[in-house]
């Protein structure tokens, strides 16, 4: 009999999940995440571990400072007022090249989700990115995903960044206002932003990476988009602050994935859209994005690089170990706490 319960005990030690990260002490337990246009979907597993209270389950005492566009998250990292960036994965690799060490802990979304809009009247003529040329387009900030995408769109019809006219519109009302006021000529941007713009019938989609079909026509291959991602020597300083991180941003894609998108709009404050309804369409046309674990591989990762190298000199110029441009080892033990 003592042997059959030593055995129970034994079995049930063994399926027992991990400890949470805050069972061991964390090095930072309060931290800055710095964002480009905190509503946006690109996002919305931050906003959810957020929502949620995954970060406080894990001992965080998480302080956001949302900015016009990703570049601006960026330079705030560099600059040492927020610890951690929910951005881009191209700025891991951009960054590297300029002699800063920056690695990505988590992916957040594995579609792009940007949109390249215009109105009526310019889409019934566009073919391809060569009738960019000579355009005004207003992006969330220079040197964003949403620039850096109408970049890998030039380059596709061999025309350098400079062939068009770049104009920071945020990612807010603010940019919709711009759109409709006919101050730019297209729109690199993403939802909500473009659902609202969709729906007042200001612009018609020329280009979109929210469907799988329109991430293929775009990158052809596994890509890396949103990402936690951080300094290396942060995760090295304080690695059990990382691992609360991650884990809180995989329980937000778990929640994701089983959730209804009633359910997922609940979860979003309401001031992050004004239409809820719309808000609901707008996610359902991005949900695919979340499908995932967190992981970024090699291969995702190598495409980024690819693609950053055709229209970026420096890219082009200074040896990048794309390797190093993210660090998965928090990411496959959050995955095995939250399934």
């Amino acid at each position: 009999m003592r042997r059959f319960l030593d055995l129970v005990a034994a079995s049930l030690i063994a399926l027992a999940p991990a400890a949470p990260a805050h069972a061991q002490a964390l090095e930072k337990p309060k931290i800055t995440i710095g964002v480009g246009g905190k509503s946006l979907f690109y996002y919305l597993p931050l906003t959810i571990a957020l929502q949620k209270g995954y970060f406080k389950s894990e001992g965080l005492d998480v302080e956001v400072q949302d900015f016009p566009g990703g570049a601006r998250a960026l330079q705030a990292l560099l600059g040492g007022s927020v610890d951690v960036v929910s951005g881009a994965f191209e700025h891991t690799i951009t960054q590297q090249a300029k002699g800063q060490s920056i690695e990505a802990l988590v992916l957040q979304g594995k579609y792009a989700g940007i949109v390249l809009g215009m109105s009526k009247a310019k889409a019934a003529s566009y073919k391809s990115p060569a009738d960019l040329k000579g355009m005004k387009i207003g992006v969330t900030a220079p040197g964003s995903s949403t620039n850096m995408f109408v970049n890998v769109l030039l380059a596709k019809a061999k025309l350098p960044p400079d062939s068009v006219a770049i104009i920071g519109v945020g990612a807010t009302a603010g940019a919709v206002a711009i759109m409709k006021r006919g101050e730019i000529d297209a729109i690199s941007n993403l939802d909500p932003v473009i659902s609202q713009l969709e729906s007042d019938g200001a612009i018609v989609p020329v280009v979109d990476t929210r469907t799988a079909k329109g991430m293929q026509d775009v990158y052809g291959s596994a890509y890396a988009a949103g990402c936690i991602y951080v300094p290396v020597d942060f995760s090295k300083k304080y690695p059990n602050t990382a691992q609360a991180i991650v884990n809180a941003m995989v329980h937000a894609l778990r929640f994701i994935q089983q959730s209804t998108p009633d359910q997922i709009v609940a979860a979003v404050p309401t001031d992050y859209y004004t239409d809820r309804a719309q808000y609901k369409a707008a996610l359902e046309k991005n949900i695919e994005t979340y499908k995932h674990d967190g992981s970024i591989g090699i291969d995702a990762a190598q495409a980024v690089y690819r693609d950053l190298k055709s229209f970026d000199p420096q890219i082009q110029t200074v040896p990048v170990d794309v390797a190093k441009s993210f660090n998965m080892t928090f990411q496959q033990k959050a995955a095995q706490n939250y399934r």
